[in-house]
């Protein structure tokens, strides 16, 4: 018997348009907050609702503080200190993920 993912229905996307005006249906991993700012990072999805190549994305992230309801904005990291920092942000939220799984078990 299969283990029932409950989880999977309720995740989080968001639709991302790139650059050339492709839209992309991205599963949202998690919002980071690195150095007083927030990140999110994106995992982009195919059709059928999978990722190919476990390729995630970074993204600056702002919400309106003084309207919840507005959508929050997504801005391009184009610093590339900045984009590691972020990754090693991301990198220890993993860790700490995994480390939760096993005690899990």
């Amino acid at each position: 018997m299969g283990k029932n993912n409950d989880y999977e229905a309720e995740e989080m996307t968001v639709e991302l348009e790139l650059e050339d005006g492709t839209m992309v249906n991205c599963a949202v991993v998690t919002i980071l907050t690195v150095e007083s700012r927030d990140y999110i990072v994106l995992l982009p999805l195919n059709e059928d609702g999978e990722n190919e190549d476990g390729e995630v994305w970074f993204y600056g992230y702002r919400e309106n503080p003084d309207d919840p309801n507005e959508e929050p904005e997504l801005s391009y990291i184009e610093d590339d200190a900045e984009y590691e920092k972020v990754e090693e942000a991301f990198d220890e939220y993993l860790d700490n993920c995994e480390f939760d799984e096993l005690l899990d078990e």
